[in-house]
């Protein structure tokens, strides 16, 4: 199956998405897969293909601020949890998604949890892959450091730093041919660095977690934890936990993977996302 490049604007904003489509017409519910810091929608091309030939429309944007969507400057784009989560809505809504699966992984896809808590009504099954999920949950120094003063400045403006956080956080070497794909936005323009510095400096993580934690134990959609067991900066028995809240929650672990699951590991990804998605509401 193959993946298309598309674009679309909303509200002044121009999105990058990817999208792998079914060999023949569905009435499966779209999968739509959001992306973690520094990582782009790039980072589910394993994923998708196998998605599409099990019947499933696979939809991955780059956030706005990321990728090679666009990157407004602060005063025209918030980047805060709020803006996102409403810049989504707007997003989604124009490519006549109303009723999907969301995947959300890494430290945006807290985000994308507080969209779901937000917009229960358009979300069918909901897969967590190595994300913030609890009170505990902290920016990892490594991420911390690119939204600090002068420092962050700098380091943002760096291509490297996508291989560091990349590589610290999944624990393997990534190919030059995929660091190519990363580094392309930092290489493009400024901006890119930029945008990911005003991501960090605006994320609200504790906020967020408190609207998480408050949210979730009144979540009723079947929802899937699936977490890689190395991942060095989200404990795997804080996901334990969280999955033991949900009404309708299962927990998986992946042993080998680490903060980006999909990178590396997809093939036990996709053997434990088809099924969730497949299965009927009893």
């Amino acid at each position: 199956m193959g993946i298309e490049e598309k674009r679309i604007e909303v509200g002044g904003l121009e999105w990058y998405y990817l999208e792998a489509k079914p060999e023949s017409e569905t009435d499966k519910a779209p999968v739509v897969l959001l992306h973690g810091i520094p990582a782009v929608s790039f980072c589910w091309t394993e994923v998708m293909p196998d998605l599409a030939q099990q019947g499933f429309r696979a939809i991955a944007p780059d956030w706005i601020g990321c990728g090679l969507s666009a990157k407004p400057n602060k005063s025209d784009f918030a980047y805060t949890p709020d803006a996102f989560v409403e810049a989504l809505d707007g997003f989604l809504t124009s490519l006549n998604l109303d009723r999907f699966h969301l995947v959300v992984q890494g430290f945006l896809g807290s985000v994308g949890l507080q969209f779901a808590l937000r917009h229960p009504e358009k979300v069918v099954r909901l897969a967590i892959l190595n994300a913030p999920v609890t009170p505990k949950a902290k920016l990892p120094w490594k991420i911390q450091q690119l939204g600090l003063p002068l420092v962050g400045d700098m380091m943002t403006q760096d291509p490297l730093l996508v291989d560091r956080t990349l590589e610290t956080g999944s624990g393997y070497t990534i190919s030059e041919q995929d660091l190519d794909m990363y580094r392309r936005p930092f290489l493009k323009s400024s901006a890119a660095g930029r945008s990911l510095l005003t991501i960090v400096r605006n994320l609200q993580l504790k906020s967020a977690m408190g609207e998480i934690a408050s949210g979730f134990p009144e979540w009723s959609q079947p929802t899937l934890v699936l977490w890689g067991t190395r991942d060095p900066w989200l404990p795997i028995d804080d996901a334990k936990a969280f999955a033991q809240i949900l009404e309708d929650g299962e927990f998986i672990a992946i042993e080998e993977a680490g903060h980006y699951p999909q990178e590396h590991w997809s093939e036990p990804v996709i053997e434990a996302l088809v099924p969730f998605l497949r299965r009927m509401a009893v």
